[in-house]
């Protein structure tokens, strides 16, 4: 790199997760181009240009690293290298724009980063009843995302041969026991059970390397086992190993990214309801497996509620219930196209609010502007009904990830 242009990266343990060029002059285009061309490391890349004082532009003083920085970015244009800008064309090195815009960086980092290898659990077979949640495996590889199968059974027949006087299981009860309040109604027999799945899965994840997992969550483990999945998958959630309902593949994956673009918790929520006559507003809601810290609020573990009347109350101990707390969000869904071979996207950011709405389950009251155009889109495109959301707004995070360095469709709702 020549010596007018620093060249630094952001890393992970020995990995070069993305490089930053800053020009404090007006640089050599050809040594930057080809330098990076050369590396092959295939990583974001993050351009920066130092602005000039005005009364430093004299022949020996000034930068020209404004004029620099379209040359630069010219020859990466024309070698076809994707590169992210900085908010302003030019800016100081040391200032708080710069510094914001490397944090920014470094979460686009981590999303395409994290996509390259990615290894997603489909733990169980997708509800026979749910075509919905159908995705194409062969498209999701091409991104370097690879799909993980393994039967229920496999998880089930582990959870029922912990010893159940294992220190791990006794420190499983105590960790849900603390997780959230449970009705005093609820067998602790369940709670072992529940447990004893939660280790299992979980041992599965660590030994497979899974980052994020799908999960058949009905209704096999409650005819079969006597439980449900629900505070298992939201105990690993708020451990950043995001989990989705009904195995569904693209939303999960929707969900690490978004994990990873904000260093938070997600979830996978179904868009479900009306409110009222309020047509920017709805409920967003399911059984739920929200993590702990995506509702912000208490919550308490118990039965789920609409499975609970066909399957037994006492076979769906484990819902995580409660009300989200108000707040900015952003949501998030990717879906694979079959008959025309893409991943379509839509992102967009809206708000908690803490309106009450008496619904069972893990319950969001949402606002999201222009609500009603947004659902055309959808119904329209074919998407899902389930969507991944994260408290806070990184809706630029992920444009950029998608549209700069993933290369899928990306529709961001205005």
């Amino acid at each position: 790199m020549p010596v007018n242009a620093l060249n630094c990266s952001v890393k992970t343990g020995k990995k070069i997760d993305g490089i930053i060029v800053v020009l404090p002059n007006f640089g050599d285009e050809l040594g930057i181009v080809n330098t990076i061309k050369l590396a092959e490391l295939r990583v974001p890349l993050l351009i920066q240009a130092v602005d000039d004082d005005n009364d430093k532009v004299d022949v020996k003083s000034r930068r020209d690293a404004f004029c620099g920085k379209l040359s630069v970015c010219n020859n990466l244009y024309q070698y076809g290298i994707p590169f992210t800008d900085t908010t302003y064309h030019t800016c100081k090195i040391n200032s708080d724009i710069f510094r914001n815009d490397i944090n920014r960086f470094a979460a686009i980092c981590r999303v395409v980063g994290g996509l390259k290898h990615a290894r997603i659990g489909a733990v169980g077979a997708r509800p026979a009843a749910f075509q919905t949640m159908r995705t194409s495996e062969k498209l999701l590889q091409m991104s370097g995302i690879t799909v993980v199968p393994v039967d229920m059974s496999e998880i089930l027949g582990e959870a029922l041969h912990i010893d159940s006087q294992a220190s791990s299981l006794k420190l499983k009860i105590s960790e849900i026991k603390a997780y959230g309040k449970i009705p005093g109604s609820i067998n602790e027999l369940k709670i072992v059970a529940q447990a004893k799945f939660g280790i299992a899965l979980e041992n599965w994840i660590n030994r497979n390397e899974i980052d994020a997992a799908g999960v058949q969550c009905w209704e096999s483990i409650q005819k079969n086992y006597g439980c449900a999945t629900c505070v298992s998958m939201s105990m690993l959630g708020e451990k950043l190993i995001p989990c989705a309902c009904e195995v569904d593949i693209a939303g999960v994956i929707s969900m690490y990214m978004l994990a990873m673009a904000a260093g938070t918790p997600p979830a996978i929520l179904d868009w479900n309801n009306n409110f009222g006559e309020d047509r920017n507003m709805c409920v967003c809601t399911h059984c739920s497996n929200y993590p702990k810290s995506f509702f912000q609020n208490e919550i308490e573990i118990s039965s789920l509620d609409v499975l609970g009347t066909t399957l037994g109350q006492e076979n769906c101990f484990g819902a995580v219930k409660g009300k989200v707390k108000a707040g900015p969000l952003t949501y998030f869904r990717l879906s694979t196209d079959d008959t025309i071979g893409l991943i379509r996207t839509y992102l967009g950011e809206g708000e908690f609010t803490n309106d009450p709405y008496d619904m069972d389950g893990g319950i969001a009251v949402t606002r999201i502007p222009n609500l009603q155009r947004l659902m055309k889109y959808l119904c329209k495109n074919g998407f899902e009904h389930h969507v991944a959301m994260v408290r806070g707004n990184i809706c630029d995070v992920i444009s950029e990830a998608v549209e700069t360095y993933l290369g899928w469709d990306l529709y961001v709702h205005e």
